[in-house]
């Protein structure tokens, strides 16, 4: 098969690779990600904690950790089916059309994705974020109303249908492009191969 010029090729994989990460970050946040991961992800606070979210003792029995190490377990768990997907994915549509992204690549554009998806969903990097481009009065005003068990109303600041959630995956898109970028030189570059 007849190689292509560099630009096309380079075009080629960065459209394919931005089309697989942008497309599978729904995918990987509302059906590969637990329910429970995804409500202790933001957990933060020095209060002990079973590894299952009940509170606990100083004295208890069973292991202990602080709500803050269970929302970074939470975010970790999130992030490595989140990666393993996009990995996955990644490889199995550039094979299958007959194109190879070498191993540097793939890591590097997984580690940009898995890093950032981090932080952006352990929350205080999104707020952090949205203050700088004063969003938080966007954050503020879109929040959710749900019903409790007990048809009581509560709002949510961060779950679907909320502000939060619209600009977290409008980060981890653009960001997207940044690892789908990168992806791209370190595959495309001269000796890269």
């Amino acid at each position: 098969m007849p190689r292509l010029p560099v630009t096309t090729e380079r075009l080629a994989l960065f459209a394919t690779l931005l089309a697989t990460f942008g497309e599978l970050h729904p995918t990987c946040d509302h059906w590969a990600q637990g329910s429970k991961t995804a409500s202790r992800k933001r957990l933060y606070g020095e209060d002990l904690v079973h590894a299952d979210g009940t509170p606990a003792a100083p004295d208890s029995a069973r292991p202990v950790m602080t709500t803050s190490e269970l929302g970074r377990r939470a975010v970790a768990c999130h992030v490595a089916s989140y990666t393993a997907v996009q990995l996955a994915a990644t490889i199995g549509i550039t094979r299958a059309f007959g194109y190879r992204v070498t191993p540097a690549a793939l890591l590097a554009g997984a580690a940009i994705n898995a890093s950032t998806h981090a932080a952006i969903d352990r929350g205080a990097v999104l707020l952090w974020l949205a203050k700088k481009t004063k969003k938080t009065g966007y954050i503020e005003h879109c929040q959710a109303v749900r019903l409790d068990d007990d048809g009581n109303v509560t709002r949510e600041v961060n779950g679907p249908g909320s502000a939060w959630m619209e600009l977290d995956a409008a980060l981890h898109r653009a960001i997207g492009i940044g690892a789908a970028a990168v992806t791209t030189w370190l595959t495309t570059r001269p000796g890269a191969r």
